[in-house]
């Protein structure tokens, strides 16, 4: 299989010359996390952008100093293996496909393979193959030190644990900047993006909300993480198949899954990202 039989045509754009507004207006509006940057002028392929480059860089105005000049890319008739094999060994969840004229043609995230492994009825288990690291936060957790576990990290997804160390919720950034923690006392319009933009703005917003904690622009509120995560989240087995938890993952739209054993003890957490090793084995 190629990967353009995977990816998603067409893919939403950023333009250089350009700002950082520029870049979270169409992240926020589109709901992404990641962008192919592209030249004006020419439509030519520059680099790529993505919400962690701007949590990283959270001074930087100008898009030519933001974007990832470097980062790989992939080509439509290029295998999924190789384009696995991409993402893996760069830590990468967005793969620009460009064509021979430096054209954007697609874009392919870890996502996208999950349909492919989970037919592949892989039956090794899936604790195999997780490979971050797994950091649990108790539930009483404040929200301020999640998130400074978050940054030092770098991950956006944490197990929450009760006091006899059991799994009992889920807790992601996003969970942290839902609509229902941070009052929209923050509008739109304070973070420039205007008030003649539709519905979807807040719900974006969610994509980019922690960029304006890292800058000061909000705060979040003295409670636990308990009061917000996911209780009781899906978890799948430590001897679940691959492609069983691949399936879950592309069915319901999870990210990550947490691993437990029969006595619903944390092991792991697995990404999507975790599973694309299967392709790369023979």
């Amino acid at each position: 299989m190629k990967v353009g039989d995977i990816m998603v045509k067409n893919p939403i754009v950023a333009y250089l010359p350009g700002n950082r507004d520029e870049v979270v207006k169409i992240l926020v509006k589109n709901r992404k996390t990641g962008l192919p940057v592209v030249k004006k002028s020419t439509e030519e392929y520059i680099g790529l952008i993505t919400r962690q480059r701007l949590f990283e860089m959270p001074d930087t105005e100008e898009l030519a100093l933001l974007v990832m000049r470097d980062h790989p890319t992939t080509m439509s008739n290029d295998s999924v293996e190789y384009a696995a094999k991409l993402l893996l060994n760069n830590e990468a969840h967005h793969l620009p496909v460009v064509n021979s004229r430096g054209k954007v043609e697609g874009i392919v995230t870890p996502a996208d393979f999950l349909k492919i492994i989970a037919e592949k009825k892989i039956q090794k288990p899936v604790y195999e193959y997780a490979r971050s690291p797994c950091i649990p936060l108790h539930r009483k957790t404040p929200l301020k030190v999640a998130l400074l576990t978050m940054k030092l990290a770098k991950l956006y997804a944490f197990p929450v644990v009760d006091d006899d160390g059991l799994l009992i919720g889920l807790i992601s950034d996003r969970d942290i900047f839902n609509m229902n923690v941070i009052e929209k006392k923050v509008s739109t319009s304070d973070i420039g993006l205007g008030d003649d933009e539709d519905a979807w703005n807040w719900e974006g917003l969610k994509n980019v909300m922690k960029l304006y904690y890292e800058t000061s622009k909000i705060d979040v509120p003295n409670i636990a993480v308990e009061k917000i995560m996911i209780k009781e989240p899906r978890t799948t087995f430590k001897n679940t198949p691959v492609s069983e938890a691949a399936r879950i993952m592309l069915e319901k739209d999870y990210g990550q899954l947490p691993i437990t054993d029969e006595n619903n003890r944390l092991m792991a957490m697995i990404y999507e990202l975790d599973l694309l090793a299967t392709l790369l084995e023979e």
